[in-house]
């Protein structure tokens, strides 16, 4: 064979290996496992009670809440999409990762990954900005700021826990990651750098753009603040509030990615959001944040190269809650049989219960 059919024949044989060899299915994990978190078993298709922290087990079946279907009889809410790009954005000029190229561990340090084919690239991105029917123009409204977005379910769901008063009247804010995924991306960039940049953008990008256009007032309280999203964007709803409590006290994530996705590599906090459950949580004064939080039985189990020990998100989410618990945080973690990765079906049976829990405390008239 020549040396350039040989070449050719090396570059496309991950891709054949992709095509014959389809990613495994991930282990199911038991939540009675020796070192997770004592849970109470709910009876299967229930949720847990709203006003009760702890942890907690779904059974298999996972059929839609009611307020999960749009209904007509209730009042709807607007919702209003707003365009942002790179251009002349200081805190995110956008970057990404070249196709078909992945992460590496460094030789030395395996727990550090290394990109090579990351490079500045521009983003557009989507806003979108939902707005209660029962809001007052001209009042300080709460809000929730939402990852990976738009998210119209949380949309519908809100027009139907409003109406029964279950949550405050709020402003919901959904907002589309920059793109690609996991290191070397805009999107990992955003979602699983441990620092509060991410909120100082919301803070100082997003928030005036959405009450200038959308003739809203939001609150500066940051028990009326919360934030939420699934896997690296449940990661960064609570990096938003970890860094930045004096703005947000309030998260809800599904399938959160507890987990060493930190790129570039910081010394500051080596392991990345895996430093939550080993380092931050454990060795920090009790901050003032209330969780949510949901992990699957078949949740990811290392599907990338970093044999770091430090990315089965099962184990992280058990952490989580052991650390939570022993810090005395408002907490509720549901275990869900019968669940992948920010599991669909899931969120569906558990987003109203979710959002009730997150909101506890906040007065609802």
């Amino acid at each position: 064979m020549s040396r350039t059919l040989l070449l050719i024949a090396l570059a496309l044989a991950p891709l054949a290996f992709a095509q014959t060899h389809p990613r495994p299915t991930y282990p199911t994990r038991d939540p009675h496992t020796p070192g997770y978190v004592r849970a109470t078993e709910l009876p299967d298709g229930t949720v847990p009670p709203a006003n009760k922290d702890g942890n907690f087990i779904l059974g298999p079946t996972h059929t839609p809440a009611p307020e999960m279907t749009v209904n007509p009889d209730v009042p709807h809410g607007t919702v209003t999409d707003l365009t942002l790009t790179s251009e002349g954005d200081t805190y995110y000029p956008g970057i990404a990762r070249d196709p078909g190229t992945f992460v590496a561990p460094d030789p030395d340090h395996p727990e550090r990954p290394v990109v090579t084919t990351s490079h500045p690239h521009p983003w557009t991105r989507t806003v979108a900005v939902y707005v209660p029917a029962q809001y007052k123009p001209g009042t300080e409204a709460p809000f929730i700021v939402g990852a990976d977005g738009p998210d119209r379910a949380l949309f519908t769901v809100l027009d139907n826990l409003i109406a029964e008063h279950k949550v405050p009247v709020q402003i919901a804010i959904s907002i589309a990651n920059g793109g690609g995924d996991a290191q070397g991306s805009e999107r990992g960039l955003e979602y699983d750098t441990m620092s509060g940049h991410y909120a100082e953008w919301v803070e100082h990008v997003v928030l005036p753009l959405v009450e200038s256009k959308c003739n809203v007032k939001l609150t500066h309280d940051p028990n009326g603040r919360a934030a939420t999203g699934g896997s690296s964007g449940g990661a960064v709803s609570l990096i938003m509030a970890w860094y930045h409590p004096e703005l947000y006290h309030r998260v809800l994530a599904y399938s959160g990615t507890w987990i060493n996705q930190q790129w570039p590599w910081n010394p500051a906090t080596p392991h990345g959001a895996w430093g939550f459950v080993d380092d931050l949580i454990p060795n920090s004064p009790r901050k003032p944040i209330r969780i949510w939080m949901e992990v699957g039985d078949r949740d990811l189990y290392n599907p990338n190269a970093m044999r770091d020990n430090m990315h089965d998100w099962v184990v992280a989410n058990e952490k989580m809650a052991s650390a939570l618990a022993a810090k005395h945080y408002h907490y509720q973690f549901v275990f869900a049989h019968n669940a992948g990765h920010v599991d669909h079906a899931t969120k569906l049976q558990t987003l109203p219960e979710a959002l009730e829990y997150l909101w506890q405390g906040y007065p609802k008239k």
